[in-house]
């Protein structure tokens, strides 16, 4: 079971809409366009695990909200500032959605 986080993103909502749209079509069934839904939330979190290198790190003035369900955590932050090497951006507000990628598991796989 893959995390579905990555579905609101820019890439997740268009392939969400294509498939949508071949679904209206008649060209894919629904269960085609849920099969592929599925492999995108694998495959992005595989990708993003084993191949993003750069690291950030983050200041915030203020944690507004936090909370922990279902082993993810929230965070709402105000006054955040990120670093980059020597780059810095400065944002008023940040939502943070963090999970643990270590519970994550390949599907038909077994936990020893």
């Amino acid at each position: 079971m893959s995390y579905q986080l990555y579905r609101n993103t820019t890439l997740g909502h268009t392939l969400q809409e294509s498939l949508d749209e071949l679904i209206q079509y008649g060209q894919i069934t629904p269960q085609l366009g849920s099969k592929v839904l599925l492999q995108f939330d694998k495959s992005i979190n595989q990708m993003l695990a084993s191949r993003v290198k750069s690291r950030l790190t983050f200041k915030a003035g203020k944690l507004h909200t936090y909370r922990f369900c279902d082993n993810v955590w929230t965070f709402m932050l105000n006054e955040v500032e990120f670093r980059e090497v020597q780059e810095v951006t400065k944002i008023d507000k940040v939502k943070i959605v963090a999970c643990d990628g270590k519970n994550v598991t390949d599907e038909g796989s077994s936990k020893k």
